[in-house]
């Protein structure tokens, strides 16, 4: 296989995944090349690239999704290759593919193994045949409603429903009884039709109590697949990740291994190249169960690379040249813990209801940590685009000593004009439960109590529909978004590089 080395790559997304993919090609000497909506136009990702060319419109569906336009863009400005970050488009076979048609490397796996495992339905199907352990549920999309609900009542409620064709608890609804099925199975088509393009849903039996544990692999195009640890994500609100850490607290050297081989077995079953997630969940008993896969880069990747010392989008980019891992499984030593707490624009106190204004203050932590920024003082949070503003990444020799180190840092992050998840991950930290290590993915009904988190439960319904409507909007008007800065002044002309457009 001859390799080529990307000397022009466009990052089609946005915020601090795009940051994260610009500071890899700046050190890889690879020439950057953002895109922006108008709303995003003044935003770190653009100010910091070594080129921006803005997209039409203004709602995902008419920027960032919009295939034909990031590839026409892509074509005019002569990129080798396009990295999709996470979200969007990231996970789209229909776009790999396209991608791989017009000549240009894809920054991730191949199309037929997003379609194979990137598919939830058909990774579903691929695991089973693998005698991978996997939940009761669909192994296909439902197509009809009534069917479904025979289904369900088999299964028995609580269930599941799931974006097929994404992830990040997008398209993702519990269904407690009959009576809240055909609704909840509308909302979440339509959730995930606005956030991937897609609104295909399957169903799977909802577990009480689980753990979240997921399994960071590496492939390459020559069949050579690693695993290089698990990460604990059981703290979620929504069914969205909001602290993960890495290793988990338990999961011993058995296993980590057994959950590894299952990773790898099906990584090279499907032909997988490029990182990609295995996701699992742990019953009580310690019986793991495969629940999909993500064939992307994960938010949570830095807590992997704070103990393994692999700089994953390095490795990434690598692959899609074409290079050979040189990194073999006995290779690979952990050191250390690793934990990660998202900065959302969200109110704990309003069932992390999603915030939206203009950042007055916004100082992060420093010493000891690492942070993934997407914003700066004087941006605007909107509602058209996902919560997410930075990471916070703290390390230590001990899992207590990164989570007193996290406790310093996030005392020390200051925002005034939104409200964030700082509270809610301070409390997290604080909790005896979380330092014994003792949680599962129901940490905030348990901890919090239902009467503080679902206090506007009798609206969740509407605003689910308001926030996919928004999502799906290809006419929704452009906001005005007050410029605190001048791109004149912007960090890419302070370190003389050229090309901004």
């Amino acid at each position: 296989m001859d390799n080529r080395r990307i000397k022009r790559l466009l990052i089609a997304n946005r915020g601090e995944i795009a940051l994260r993919v610009i500071r890899a090609c700046r050190e890889l000497d690879i020439t950057s090349v953002a895109v922006f909506s108008p709303i995003d136009r003044t935003s770190l990702h653009v100010l910091r690239a070594d080129e921006a060319y803005p997209l039409e419109g203004v709602s995902p569906r008419e920027c960032y999704l919009n295939q034909a336009g990031i590839l026409a863009l892509a074509k005019r400005v002569g990129v080798d290759a396009i990295h999709p970050g996470y979200g969007f488009l990231a996970e789209n076979a229909d776009f790999a593919e396209a991608v791989q048609s017009a000549g240009l490397m894809f920054v991730g796996p191949s199309a037929s193994a997003i379609r194979a495992l990137g598919d939830k339905t058909s990774a579903r199907r691929m695991a089973h045949q693998l005698g991978i352990p996997t939940i009761q549920g669909t192994v296909e999309p439902i197509l009809e409603t009534g069917s479904a609900l025979t289904l369900a009542r088999e299964i028995g409620f609580p269930v599941l429903l799931k974006a097929a064709a994404g992830g990040g608890g997008k398209g993702m609804r519990i269904v407690r009884n009959e009576g809240e099925f055909e609704t909840s199975l509308r909302l979440a088509q339509s959730e995930a039709k606005g956030a991937f393009g897609d609104d295909r849903v399957y169903m799977e039996k909802y577990l009480d109590s689980p753990r979240h544990i997921e399994m960071q692999v590496l492939a390459d195009t020559y069949g050579n697949v690693i695993y290089l640890g698990e990460r604990e994500c059981s703290i979620q609100r929504r069914h969205q990740k909001i602290i993960e850490e890495s290793p988990s607290s338990i999961v011993d050297e058995s296993l980590r291994c057994s959950l590894g081989e299952a990773s790898t077995t099906l990584a090279k079953a499907a032909r997988y190249s490029n990182a990609g997630t295995m996701e699992f969940l742990l019953d009580k008993e310690m019986n793991f169960y495969f629940l999909e896969m993500n064939t992307r880069l994960q938010v949570e990747h830095p807590v992997t690379e704070e103990i393994t010392g692999i700089d994953l989008v390095h490795q990434q980019i690598r692959i899609a040249e074409g290079d050979r891992l040189e990194i073999r499984q006995a290779d690979i030593k952990r050191l250390g813990h690793s934990i990660e707490c998202r900065i959302c624009a969200e109110d704990p106190d309003e069932n992390f209801m999603p915030s939206t204004g203009t950042l007055r203050r916004y100082e992060l932590p420093q010493g000891r940590i690492r942070i993934e920024n997407g914003f700066q003082e004087g941006d605007e949070v909107t509602v058209f685009y996902d919560s997410l503003m930075a990471k916070v990444v703290s390390v230590g020799n001990t899992r207590i000593d990164a989570i007193n180190v996290m406790k310093r840092a996030l005392s020390e992050f200051s925002v005034e004009g939104v409200s964030t998840t700082i509270p809610f991950c301070q409390f997290v930290l604080e909790s005896e439960d979380f330092v014994q290590g003792q949680f599962d993915t129901h940490f905030i009904e348990k901890h919090i109590g239902r009467k503080t988190v679902t206090k506007n439960s009798k609206n969740e319904n509407l605003i689910a529909a308001i926030a996919a409507v928004l999502l799906d909007s290809a006419a929704a008007p452009a906001q005005a978004v007050p410029v605190a800065r001048t791109l004149d002044g912007s960090a890419w002309k302070s370190m003389r590089r050229e090309g901004f457009r």
